[in-house]
């Protein structure tokens, strides 16, 4: 692992109401390296900023997920790279289909990971947004 993570968990242990599996932990340390900070990401294309076709918190996990590791990978790093996640959704109910998502492109990463509820996004048909931070160290192997 790129980064020394502390008091790793998984959410199925502390959300046991709730249908998760998120590796997560309470803090990351990272040493030198390049942070990548990207911009939020949203359920649209990256090359033309066209929305995809589903009003479904899954989907739309999905592609801004594939969308965070796209940008990781292009910034020369990989998904075990990534530090912290912000997510906003725009209605409770929506938290476990996005988790749920999330959580199968960071198991066995650890981010650190926030999330909030907010009224609206930019764009009326988004339910979610992530923005996400990653730390490439000098030698990425």
């Amino acid at each position: 692992m790129a980064h020394k993570r502390i008091r790793k968990f998984n959410t199925q242990d502390t959300y046991p109401e709730q249908n998760l599996d998120n590796d997560l932990c309470q803090a990351v340390i990272t040493r030198g390296g390049r942070t990548v900070w990207l911009r939020g990401q949203c359920p649209q294309n990256l090359d033309d900023a066209v929305n995809i076709d589903s009003h479904d918190p899954a989907v739309q996990t999905h592609k801004v997920m594939q969308n965070i590791r796209q940008l990781i990978e292009e910034a020369g790093g990989r998904m075990e790279h990534l530090v912290k996640v912000v997510v906003y959704i725009t209605d409770i109910r929506h938290r476990e289909a996005v988790y749920r998502t999330m959580g199968e492109y960071i198991k066995g990463v650890y981010p650190v990971s926030t999330g909030l509820v907010v009224q609206a996004l930019a764009r009326p048909d988004w339910l979610v947004e992530i923005d996400a931070t990653a730390v490439i160290p000098d030698d990425p192997a």
